[in-house]
């Protein structure tokens, strides 16, 4: 029973740190329809940017945080003016952006090699890492605690954002037809700027929690991001509570894959969940079919 509680704890506060990644893979597919697998490379410059600010300016985590959120923001803002901004305006085929998004990915994750080096590194212990008893059944770190608080409190402010906002209004309404919330007067590049904006911050968020769990590298964000877009996919790509019960079965599956048969079959766990679902119910849980998707 201890390790049940324990792997189940554990899988939340992974689970929600995959939903923070994989709600931006969703905001950014309900709007453009295509899957930016550049994400990943959002998540290593926020982790990088709260690394260099607490080592070389020796500022709080507070500051430093703040510094990664933006800096990853402003990066995605510039990723999409940049790359995908002079596609879209030539072509309405989204194949053509998802394949700009790979080589983005690769770009910025070489970026990093070339100019820092891929050696890893660690965040200093910005977080505490003790213990809690939980209720005597099991005992669970407290920066994984911190993590799914973080988590919660950022996709619930995400959500008023996008129920309570003008933005967070015209954002939905995108993502229903783009091209008609363009003629009703909404600032569609403005907007695209927005919804990747938020996307780049939610990765960062996401980054620094997993450059403390797991340390940093410039190849961090591949595997990470590839198990959040899996859990996109389970919950249905542009459902935003898809891809957060999505993240939360994806983390539950690994970790209690981990605990009760090996730490081996939690890849073997992730892709054969992805496998099961477009077999079973393509447009994953909460999905809906749309006639041309990529």
């Amino acid at each position: 029973m201890d390790t049940i509680v324990q792997q189940l704890i554990n899988g939340l506060s992974l689970g929600s740190v995959y939903a923070l990644i994989a709600v931006g893979y969703s905001l950014v597919y309900s709007i453009l329809l295509f899957s930016n697998f550049a994400h990943g490379g959002f998540l290593v410059i926020g982790g990088y940017i709260c690394y260099f600010v607490l080592r070389s300016m020796e500022m709080s985590i507070w500051v430093a945080a703040f510094a990664a959120l933006f800096g990853a923001g402003v990066s995605a803002v510039l990723v999409e003016k940049l790359a995908y901004r002079p596609i879209r305006e030539r072509t309405p085929i989204t194949l053509y952006m998802l394949i700009a998004s790979m080589g983005m990915s690769i770009v910025i994750e070489n970026i990093f090699v070339v100019t820092i080096g891929g050696r890893f590194r660690a965040l200093p212990p910005v977080f505490p890492s003790g213990l809690v008893d939980f209720m005597g059944v099991a005992t669970i770190n407290q920066s994984d605690l911190l993590s799914l608080a973080t988590a919660i409190v950022f996709l619930v402010a995400l959500q008023l954002f996008l129920s309570k906002t003008k933005w967070g209004l015209a954002i939905r309404a995108a993502s229903y037809n783009l091209r008609v919330a363009g003629l009703m007067g909404v600032n569609v590049n403005r907007l695209i700027s927005i919804v990747f904006f938020v996307a780049g911050l939610l990765a960062a968020v996401g980054g620094i929690f997993l450059s403390v769990k797991y340390t940093l590298y410039p190849q961090l964000g591949a595997m990470i991001t590839t198990k959040a877009f899996v859990a996109a996919v389970i919950g249905g790509l542009g459902s935003l509570p898809g891809a957060v019960i999505g993240s939360l079965i994806l983390g539950l599956a690994e970790m209690l894959a981990a605990g009760f048969i090996s730490s081996q079959f939690r890849d073997l766990i992730v892709f054969a969940l992805l496998i099961i679902t477009l077999i079973v119910r393509p447009t994953g849980l909460f999905g809906k079919s749309v006639g041309e998707k990529v």
